[in-house]
């Protein structure tokens, strides 16, 4: 009785945490489990044998996302070598719907962090700023991975989206200023307007209401 009422004891801490409902958290330690192998964490070999992977053009950057310490608030650089069920929650709570209960300023609270987590996918080296190229490679990317968006047309897009991504960074600067590319500022303001809900996927953990960045 005793071990039965300290589990769901922290079974409502991670609802607390993650904003997720009891039985979701059932369901995402049943797919931890799944792809642990039943150990207590998750390294990044584990993500070796998930077919919605394989293919996924961006595969190596949302299995690093997984690594990243920024994501898992555990600090400003780094990545993790092995992470337990909880930052696996935390990771999986920035692609949990928009609750339709939340108020303004929550939604808003909640899209920045979702922008947030994309942003350090693009941030590799977490110096706080993407290059133009290295959003336009992600762009390309992304585009590469849809069967019916040609290659030719996919670098076309890529290139038209640089160029959008320029003219907000430069078009916000002052005369005297050096750009050095772009910050999570001008990121926000570049997503400005775009459903990120459409945006953020987790198609290969079979959770219906997530999937990762198509």
């Amino acid at each position: 009785m005793g071990a039965a009422h300290s589990a769901s004891e922290e079974v409502r801490e991670l609802v607390g945490k993650t904003g997720f409902s009891s039985d979701q958290i059932e369901q995402l330690h049943r797919r931890f489990k799944q792809l642990s192998g039943d150990q207590p964490t998750i390294r990044k070999e584990n993500f070796n044998n998930v077919p919605d992977l394989e293919l996924n053009p961006i595969r190596s950057k949302i299995v690093r996302a997984f690594f990243d310490n920024r994501n898992l608030r555990k600090g400003s650089s780094g990545l993790a070598d092995e992470i337990n069920f909880e930052d696996f929650l935390t990771i999986m709570s920035y692609f949990r719907p928009i609750d339709v209960t939340m108020d303004e300023e929550q939604v808003q609270l909640c899209r920045k962090e979702k922008l947030r987590f994309l942003f350090h996918m693009y941030d590799s080296d977490s110096d706080g700023r993407i290059t133009l190229e290295e959003y336009r490679n992600v762009v390309e990317e992304l585009l590469s991975g849809n069967p019916h968006i040609e290659k030719e047309s996919a670098r076309s897009i890529a290139d038209g989206a640089m160029m959008e991504a320029a003219s907000v960074c430069v078009g916000q600067m002052e005369p005297d200023q050096v750009y050095e590319g772009i910050t999570f500022d001008d990121f926000l303001k570049i997503w400005q307007g775009i459903d990120i809900e459409t945006k953020m996927h987790v198609r290969f953990l079979n959770v219906e209401t997530m999937a990762l960045c198509h």
